[in-house]
This record gives C-alpha cells, sequence and structure tokens, in this order.
C-alpha cells in the first residue's frame, strides 16, 4: 500500500486515485473487455457524421430520381447499422463496468474492514468509529460512481472527443489549428477551478464523516440520552454537523459550476467561430453541403465530449479525496504487530492450565502518555492458580487484561523499586523472567502469532457484548464450529440454558441490537458461557458477576468456581466476596502491586485491601 508521504504528494491531482490499482489488477481482462467495448462505441459515433456526409452528398444531390431513392436506402441501412452497433457496444460497455464497479467496491469495503479489525485499540482511541463507517460507506460509494460510471463516460468522451478533433484538424485545418490555439487558454484557468474542487471534496467528506460519528455516538447511548432528556441538544448538534457538511458541499457546488459553465461556454464559443468559418468555405464554393454537414456533426461530438469530460473531471477530483482517505484508513499500521517468525505455543495440557508471568512491566496508554498505567509491575501465575486482582478504579488491573490479549505492547523496561520487591518476594522471585517481559507458557507474547496467543486465552468482559443474532450463535461464537449439544451444554453451565428457554424462539431468538432484549445479568452469562464454550487454558474474568443480582450471581458463580479448577484464571473484582476463595489475591493501587495474600491475611495485615474489606463487610464499627 501508499505511503503517508506518497499520498501526501499526490494529494493534488487525480492521481490519487492511482491507490485503486491493487483493487484493478485482478481484473484486468475484465477491463480490458470494457475498454475494448468502449473504443467500439466510440467508433461507431464517429462513424455517424461520415455516414451522414455520404447521405447528403451522394444520397441527396443524385440528378436521378430513382437513383436517389436507391442511394437514400442504402445510406439510412447504413445509418441504422452504426446505431444499431452503437447500441450494442454501449449496452456491453454499460454492463462491464457497471460489474467493475460493483466489483472493485465490494473488494475495497472488505479490504478497509479487515484491516480496521485487526487494528489494536490504540487505534480505536484516536479515530471514532462513525468516521470508520463513513469511509466504509460514504466513500467507497463515491470511488464506485467513478469506477462504475464516471470513468468510463470520461474514457469514451475522451477518445470521441480526440477522434472528432482528428478528423476536423484533418478535414479542416487552418480553422482547427486556430481554434486549438484558443483551446489552450480554456485549460490553464480549468486547472485552477480543478483545484479548488478537490480540496473542497476532502473538506465536505471530512464533514460528513463528522456527522456520521456524532449520529454512531448517540445512537450507541440512546437510554442515557433520553434518561438526562438531551434528545433535542443532541439532534441540535447533529443539525449543526450536517449545517456544516451542507455548506462546504454548497461552496464546493459552486466552484465546480463555475469549472463547468467556463470550460463549455469556452469551448463552445470557441467551436462556434471554426464553424462560421466552415460555412464561409461552402458559400465560396471550397467545401460541399455533406462535408459542413460533418463538419457539424464532429463539432457537436466534440462539445458534448467536452461538456462531459468537465463533469467528469469534478467526479474524479471527488473520488480522489475519497480515495486518499480510504488509502490512508489502509495505510494506518497498528502497533501491535505479528512477528516476522512467531515461536509456537507448548501444546495445551487438559486440565493443567496455563502459565503466565509479567516481569518489571511499565505501560503507558497512548492516549495519556504521562500517566503510567502500570510501573514495574512483576507477577506469576502458576498453571491452574487462581489470582484476583483488586483495588480502586484505575489502579491498572484491566490494563493488565489488555497486555495479556496483547491488544497493546508494553513499553519501557523497569528498573526495579517498591513493587517489584513486593511481587518478587509474594511471587517467589518472579523477576527471573527477565525485565520488561510478558509471557504466556514460557513465551514472550510479542513472539508468539496473536491467533494462537488469544486462543489460549477465555475473556469475559465487564461490558458484556452481544450480537445481533440469535442466542445461539452468540454463544457459539466462543468456539464456530461446536455443535449444538455442547452449546446448551455451556448455556447450562452458564446458568443461561433456563432463561434462553424462555425465549419465544428459545436458542434461535434474535436477541437484538446489542443484546437490547436481555437484561444485564442475562447478557453477561452469554458472554460467560460464550467464555466456557472456549473453553481455554488461561481465563479472564473482569467483573464477571457485576451485572447480575444477588441470585444469578451464587448461581454463576458456582458455575464459575467449577470452570476455574481445570484452568488458570485472572479475576478482576471490586465486590471483594467473589474472590475471597481465589488462591492469592494481588492488592493495586496506581499501576503497582502494593500487597499479595489471601482474603485473611489481607485483613489481618491492614492496608488498603482492610479498608476495602471494612467498607464492604462492615468489619469496623461506624464512624460516631
Amino acid at each position: 500500500m501508499p505511503t503517508q508521504e506518497a499520498l501526501r504528494a499526490a494529494a493534488a491531482t487525480p492521481r490519487s486515485l492511482s491507490g485503486l490499482a491493487p483493487y484493478l489488477r485482478p481484473y484486468r481482462g475484465r477491463i480490458a473487455l470494457a475498454f475494448a467495448f468502449l473504443l467500439l462505441a466510440a467508433v461507431s459515433t464517429l462513424l455517424f457524421p461520415v455516414a451522414l456526409k455520404l447521405l447528403i452528398d451522394q444520397g441527396l444531390v443524385a440528378a436521378d430520381p430513382g437513383e436517389r431513392v436507391l442511394a437514400l436506402r442504402e445510406h439510412f441501412v447504413a445509418l441504422f447499422g452504426v446505431g444499431a452497433a452503437l447500441g450494442v457496444f454501449s449496452a456491453a460497455r454499460f454492463y462491464m463496468v457497471t460489474w467493475l464497479g460493483e466489483r472493485i467496491t465490494a473488494d475495497l469495503r472488505n479490504a478497509v474492514y479487515a484491516h480496521v479489525v485487526q487494528q489494536s485499540p490504540e487505534f480505536f482511541e484516536a479515530t471514532q468509529t462513525g468516521e470508520v463507517l463513513s469511509r466504509l460507506t460514504t466513500d467507497t460509494t463515491v470511488v464506485q460512481t467513478v469506477v462504475g460510471s464516471s470513468l468510463s463516460m470520461g474514457l469514451r468522451n475522451t477518445v470521441m472527443g480526440l477522434g472528432a478533433l482528428i478528423a476536423l484538424v484533418v478535414t479542416n485545418p487552418y480553422v482547427m489549428a486556430q481554434v486549438l490555439a484558443i483551446l489552450v487558454l480554456v485549460v490553464l484557468p480549468s486547472l485552477y477551478f480543478g483545484q479548488r474542487v478537490r480540496k473542497l471534496s476532502r473538506a465536505s467528506q471530512d464533514r460528513v464523516a463528522d456527522s456520521s460519528a456524532i449520529a454512531a455516538e448517540v445512537l450507541n447511548a440512546i437510554p442515557v440520552v433520553q434518561g438526562f432528556v438531551q434528545e433535542k441538544r443532541e439532534a441540535a448538534r447533529f443539525a449543526d454537523s450536517t449545517e456544516r457538511a451542507f455548506d462546504t458541499a454548497r461552496k464546493r457546488t459552486r466552484v465546480r459550476s463555475l469549472l463547468v459553465a467556463f470550460i463549455i461556454t469556452a469551448t463552445f464559443g470557441t467551436l462556434l467561430w471554426g464553424l462560421y468559418q466552415g460555412t464561409q468555405a461552402v458559400l465560396a464554393g471550397q467545401i460541399t453541403p455533406g462535408h459542413l454537414g460533418q463538419t457539424v456533426v464532429f463539432v457537436i461530438i466534440l462539445v458534448s465530449s467536452v461538456a462531459v469530460l468537465a463533469e467528469v473531471y469534478g467526479d474524479l477530483l471527488r473520488a480522489a479525496g475519497a480515495t486518499e482517505r480510504l488509502m490512508e484508513l489502509l495505510a494506518t499500521r497498528s502497533p501491535v504487530a505479528e512477528p516476522a517468525a512467531p515461536r509456537a505455543l507448548p501444546a495445551v495440557v487438559p486440565g493443567r492450565g496455563a502459565s503466565v508471568s509479567l516481569s518489571h512491566v511499565n505501560f503507558h496508554y497512548p492516549s495519556r502518555p504521562k500517566q503510567a498505567a502500570l510501573a514495574d509491575f512483576t507477577l506469576q501465575v502458576r498453571p491452574g492458580e487462581t489470582v484476583a486482582l483488586v483495588g480502586p478504579s484505575g489502579a491498572g488491573k484491566s490494563t493488565v487484561f489488555q497486555l495479556l490479549m496483547r491488544f497493546y505492547d508494553a513499553d519501557g523496561m523497569g528498573r526495579g523499586g517498591t513493587g517489584a520487591a513486593v511481587n518478587g518476594a509474594a511471587a517467589g522471585g518472579a523477576g527471573a523472567a527477565g525485565p520488561g517481559r510478558i509471557e504466556i507458557d514460557g513465551v514472550p507474547v510479542h513472539e508468539a502469532s496473536l491467533a494462537a496467543l488469544r486462543a489460549r486465552i477465555g475473556l469475559v468482559p465487564q461490558d458484556s457484548t452481544v450480537f445481533s443474532t440469535s442466542a445461539l450463535e452468540n454463544i457459539r461464537y466462543g468456539r464456530p464450529d461446536a455443535p449444538d449439544d455442547e452449546v446448551i451444554a455451556a448455556a447450562r453451565a452458564a446458568f443461561a440454558h433456563e432463561f434462553i428457554t424462555a425465549l419465544p424462539e428459545g436458542y434461535g431468538t434474535y436477541l437484538g441490537e446489542r443484546g437490547v432484549r436481555l437484561s444485564g445479568g442475562q447478557r453477561q452469562r452469554i458472554a460467560i458461557a460464550r467464555a466456557m464454550l472456549k473453553n481455554p487454558p488461561l481465563l479472564l474474568l473482569d467483573e464477571a458477576t457485576s451485572a447480575l443480582d444477588a441470585e444469578s450471581e451464587r448461581m454463576v458463580q458456582a458455575a464459575l468456581e467449577a470452570a476455574m479448577k481445570d484452568r488458570t484464571t485472572l479475576v478482576i473484582a471490586h465486590r471483594l466476596a467473589t474472590v475471597q476463595r481465589a488462591d492469592r489475591i494481588v492488592v493495586m493501587e496506581q499501576g503497582r502491586i502494593v500487597d499479595v495474600g489471601t482474603h485473611d491475611q489481607l485483613v489481618a495485615r491492614g492496608g488498603l485491601y482492610a479498608r476495602l474489606a471494612a467498607m464492604q463487610f462492615d468489619l469496623e464499627p461506624a464512624a460516631p
């Protein structure tokens, strides 16, 4: 794909469309066929004035009436043949270029979407979802218009215009030499207007993307918007955004209209001068009436071709802006990259679980470069062990999960300190893994393939995701090839079977966008069933029972405890009652580990955990 520097260098001209070349290349045969039909249609059009000249000079001027009728019939048949050929070749050209437009646009959308879903969360920290959706829809539609219509029209009219121009020069060399000299003066202002159109086209598409971003954000938060009675405010914000988009589009349309008016008027005026000279030549007996008629038709073809090319040029400039935006998106490279030569992870041993090691890890989120999310963090988790991470919000608990899943890569190496000392003492010399390293089953996460690494981990996030499909397919997302009976078994284990079977169509019930037909607890149990179906050796539970009521929490907690026996589990919990039975509880604060132990040890020791436990379990007398 082109680099950012290449994109910027091409930004001033329609050469930005060269970014589409990789998507055109697989269809070279069809493109050649479409071009052949295009040439044949253009040649058929150019044959019409020649046939008309013969009709006038040979069919109308014959002395004998009988000969005149026969000649007229022959020439009208010839004209009909030209028209029929034009119709057939134009239809074939239309089909081929429309097919190419649809196919290439589909390939481009697929490429952009496949590229975006592989980006790390860092990409989405800086890019709004609505912006991506705008490029996937609006920008690709603009490209489709050009590839499937405008480009073909432009090539066809270029061929016809050049053919007509050459014919005019050959048949009227003196007059057309004057016309061509004047036409050169038309080109220079056109280039200036074209630059303005391109810049305004890019700006217009950016404003449309802003509106899409606002709409996507608000529609995904409708309950909050309506709960705070902000419908009018959000509607006004969207209206303001669309008004800015309209204003930019209006400026673009005005400049483009001036461009079209100037080109057509200047070209038409120039060619009328040529026609005037032709009529004078007929009156002087220098050319025949048929010659003049041919010249008139060639002039009409040339003028109409120039008019169409002026329109097409505006479309090309608009598509250049859309292509720039798409190529910029495709040129984005995720900082979390696949290793060039990935190391194989050891085979999974059923019932053993995975080992986890984090040694002297530092990390700053790209959007918060001055605030450390983890500072010199060291922790080892043995296979089959259950470790809970607790602490106040912002302590870095979820960051540990993000790094284990390799959604982000840890930054610089740790230099030792209090956090490392506490961790090393608690974990039995965890620092042996080496500084700044994160390992699963002894393999650094950045050396394993992303697919193999993430296949070994099951994640149940705090904000459960439910897709717009059936309950069965939502659970099967954990293992797409799982048979129905295994999916149902996972649902039973997560205590989701009962409420799923009570739905109108049971496991086949459509759950709505983002699971709007389910309660928060039901969505959470769907997510837990999905993770259980995947059956990974390492399970990450991020507040997995936070959305459940007391009865559901008790059932799901029992199911999770049964599942934990056969795998390594890391649990994030603010509700300490859910982690009291963990093998170890790791207390975190400001990206560091401040204490490690069992529930009883930590309560007896005092400190942050004891204070958190006191608030939740009322272990201290109330303040007077």
